[in-house]
């Protein structure tokens, strides 16, 4: 392909003369500074920008990885939780399938989940994730311990991400971005390598504490010991059902109670409302909270995530915090935080300005008193008298033409015809008849003008 350019003449006579002016070319040259200094403070705003703002900063210096495409997919998979997890649900099926139900296993299923389940909620999120409230040693001990039977990995594991989920919600430093889709928050950024390393994220207080550090160095063994061998042994040797202690109370509970906490990731994001806050994609739905064993009023819990709580409601489904209530009546637990009620209650309050003003701004009102003409009384009773048919009728200092609603007028056309060319305000006020809240709202619709000194207002009187 060709490029043509025109010969330009840069000889002076090809300059016009007002270009030649010394004013002229100053301030041309002014303006070029100008820019110039106008694109270095452009420069510097951004670079002052990118030290303060460490998400930007990442974002920019550090790009993420090459997307994930047909020709490159097994290379991006995260093979060793991909196949425990695409595996598990498999087994479990085939347990059911080939295993007789007995009821005590299943009530140890049940229950055994319910304490594996608390190791995560309690236990990793709102004591470890959140210092929502203070444990004493043994306590901690315990909840550790059962968290190993969810084999979600060990606490630091656990911890390090959910806080980078609250610190970069909705960003692409999330690990479980909901942006992303339903399936990469639910389980796809375990099935997958992470396209970011893991931001920085502070987990210092994890590094003191024993309990911690003693499950992460025995992590495999405890999440074995607590996830197939205690069930399966109990189910056993207390009923002779081994089979069914680990298809059903070992390897269907871990299914059932993996999912529920990726439910936390996903459908928390996706289900429900938000009144507390629309900033952010996390909701609260009672559905939600019935599958993820309490954690389901999560929108509360995103805006509020010191408070011990997830459910401010005695009848909204909460377990966890009434187990932790429970282990603070005995002194297993302290310092439980509440979140001031008068700030919840301004979180409420503004999610409802916003709900009504949304309603506001589609439905249509009335003029603007401003944007209406003002005449005198005498230029009122003239347009009532005209030839045109126009109805007009004076009620409050405002002129309504009630042509269209004449015939539509609940009290009947004579009577409403009897005010056209008057003050109609007294009649309209209770004189004749008190009228509602919507006939003054349809009332309001029918203003054209505002009558300059138009006859006794009462009920304008009556409000000053």
């Amino acid at each position: 392909m060709a490029y043509t350019t025109d010969s330009i003449d840069y000889s002076d006579a090809a300059i016009p003369d007002i270009l030649k002016s010394p004013h002229i070319l100053a301030s041309n040259i002014d303006r070029s500074l100008s820019s110039t200094r106008s694109k270095m403070n452009v420069i510097e705003e951004e670079e002052n920008l990118m030290k303060t703002n460490y998400v930007a900063r990442i974002l920019k210096n550090e790009p993420e990885l090459l997307p994930i495409t047909k020709s490159n997919w097994y290379k991006e998979i995260h093979w060793s939780q991909a196949i425990f997890l695409c595996i598990e649900p498999f087994i479990a099926l085939y347990g059911i399938s080939t295993t007789s139900i007995v009821w005590q296993t299943v009530a140890f299923a049940l229950f055994w989940y319910s304490l594996t389940g608390l190791g995560i909620t309690a236990g990793y999120h709102r004591l470890l994730a959140h210092r929502s409230y203070e444990a004493c040693l043994g306590l901690r001990y315990a909840l550790v311990t059962l968290a190993a039977g969810a084999f979600q990995g060990s606490a630091l594991w656990w911890v390090k991400r959910h806080r980078a989920h609250h610190r970069y919600t909705d960003t692409d430093l999330d690990p479980y971005n909901a942006h992303k889709s339903i399936f990469h928050a639910h389980v796809g950024w375990l099935l997958f390598k992470p396209r970011r390393n893991l931001p920085l994220i502070d987990i210092t207080d994890l590094a003191h504490d024993e309990s911690v550090q003693w499950q992460h160095k025995n992590f495999i063994a405890l999440a074995m010991s607590m996830t197939f061998f205690v069930p399966t042994l109990v189910c056993g040797l207390g009923w002779n059902d081994y089979r069914g202690g680990f298809f059903f109370a070992s390897v269907l509970r871990l299914v059932m109670l993996h999912h529920s906490t990726f439910c936390v990731n996903s459908l928390a994001h996706y289900l429900g409302d938000m009144p507390f806050d629309d900033k952010h994609t996390p909701r609260d739905h009672f559905i939600t909270a019935l599958i993820t064993g309490g954690e389901g009023y999560h929108n509360f819990h995103h805006e509020f995530p010191s408070d011990y709580r997830n459910a401010l409601k005695w009848f909204q489904y909460d377990p966890t915090k009434w187990v932790i209530w429970i282990a603070m009546k005995c002194g297993l637990a302290s310092n439980l935080k509440k979140f001031p009620d008068n700030e919840i209650q301004k979180g409420r309050y503004t999610m409802t300005v916003k709900a009504l003003n949304e309603v506001r701004d589609s439905i249509a009102w009335p003029k603007d008193r401003t944007q209406l003409p003002i005449i005198s009384f005498e230029e009122y009773q003239q347009m009532s008298n005209g030839d045109d048919g126009r109805q007009f009728v004076l009620i409050a200092g405002f002129v309504h033409d009630v042509t269209d609603f004449i015939d539509s007028h609940p009290g009947g056309r004579a009577l409403l015809k009897g005010q056209v060319g008057k003050d109609a305000t007294v009649p309209f006020h209770g004189g004749v008849h008190a009228h509602n809240n919507a006939a003054h709202n349809l009332l309001a619709m029918m203003r054209v003008a505002i009558c300059e000194q138009g006859g006794e207002v009462e009920c304008l009187k009556k409000q000053l």
